[in-house]
C-alpha cells in the first residue's frame, strides 16, 4: 500500500512545474527496494503521466561487454552510472514532451532475465500527451564524490576487482559529467531515503522472493549471498546519497518497514 502522502507529493511537484506547452520532468530516486518504481507507476496512472525507468535504458548486453573490454570488466554488469543509454532516455523524454493527443510513443524496455534490452517491437506504447514524465532511478540526483573519497575501497568488490580504482573513478566521472547534465534537466526530484544501506539487501531479497513467488524467508541462502555481492556495485553511491550526496527537492525518510517519517524535508 502506497502512502497517500507520497502520491500527493508527486502530484504537487507535477502541478508546481506545469505550465502551458511544458510537460514537467520529475525524478523519483531511491535505493533498491525503496518502492520508487511502485510509486512512479501508481503516480503515473493517477496523474495521466508517462513513466520511464533508468532500469529500462541500460546499454545492451553487447554494448556493456564492449565497454567492459575497453574500460573495465565491471562495466559489463548493469547498474552503476556508465551502464545506461542516456541518449535513449533523453530522446524518449523529448518524444513524450512533443506528443499530441493522437501520438503513440514507444517506451524502452529491458529484460532483466535475459540481461538485455527488449526488441523495439516489444516496447510498450504511451498513448496521447502525458501530463508529466516520471523517471525513477536508484542514482537519480546523485552527486559525484571528491577525488580523495575514491581512494579507499568500501567493500570486497572494490578491493578485489578494482584495486587500481579505474572502475570507480570512471563511474564517478560519468556521474560528474553526462549524468549531472541529465539530472540538471529535471524540474524536480523526490528522494526516498532508506534508513541504512543494510536495509537494501533485505529489501532486494524481498523483491527477488516476490519475483519467484516465494515468501522472503524461503529465498534460498545461496541466492541471498549472490544478491549481497550484486549490491556491492551500488554501495558506494548509495552510501554517498544517504550522507547528503544527492540533489533533491523533496526527501522522505523511510523506516525499516518502509513507512515514512514525517515531515518531509526540502531540497538537499
Amino acid at each position: 500500500m502506497i502512502d497517500a502522502r507520497l502520491l500527493d507529493a508527486v502530484g504537487a511537484l507535477i502541478n508546481a512545474h506545469a505550465r502551458p506547452g511544458h510537460v514537467p520532468l520529475i525524478g523519483i530516486a531511491g535505493a533498491q527496494g525503496s518502492g520508487k518504481t511502485t510509486l512512479a507507476r501508481a503516480a503515473a496512472e493517477g496523474w495521466g503521466a508517462a513513466h520511464l525507468s533508468l532500469d529500462d535504458v541500460y546499454l545492451t548486453k553487447a554494448e556493456r561487454e564492449a565497454k567492459g573490454r575497453a574500460v573495465h570488466p565491471l562495466f559489463a554488469v548493469r547498474g552503476p552510472p556508465g551502464t545506461h543509454d542516456l541518449g535513449l532516455l533523453e530522446a524518449t523524454v523529448e518524444a513524450l514532451r512533443a506528443a499530441g493527443p493522437d501520438s503513440r510513443t514507444a517506451l524502452p524496455a529491458f529484460d532483466k532475465l535475459a540481461d538485455d534490452r527488449r526488441p523495439e517491437a516489444q516496447w510498450p506504447l504511451f498513448a496521447g500527451r502525458p501530463s508529466a514524465v516520471l523517471v525513477d532511478g536508484w542514482c537519480l540526483g546523485a552527486t559525484a564524490q571528491a577525488e580523495a573519497d575514491l581512494t579507499a575501497p568500501i567493500n570486497a568488490l572494490e578491493r578485489e576487482r578494482d584495486g587500481q580504482e579505474a572502475w570507480r573513478r570512471a563511474v564517478n566521472e560519468a556521474l560528474a559529467g553526462p549524468y549531472a547534465d541529465l539530472f540538471a534537466r529535471f524540474d524536480a526530484v523526490l528522494f526516498l531515503k532508506v534508513p541504512t544501506f543494510t536495509a537494501v539487501l533485505d529489501w532486494r531479497c524481498e523483491q527477488e522472493a516476490g519475483l519467484l513467488g516465494l515468501a522472503p524467508v524461503d529465498l534460498p541462502p545461496e541466492r541471498r549471498a549472490e544478491l549481497a555481492v550484486f549490491i556491492q556495485a551500488f554501495e558506494r553511491i548509495t552510501r554517498h546519497m544517504l550522507t547528503g550526496g544527492v540533489r533533491a527537492d523533496l526527501t522522505f525518510d523511510l523506516a525499516r518497514d518502509r513507512t515514512i517519517s514525517p515531515p518531509a524535508s526540502g531540497r538537499s
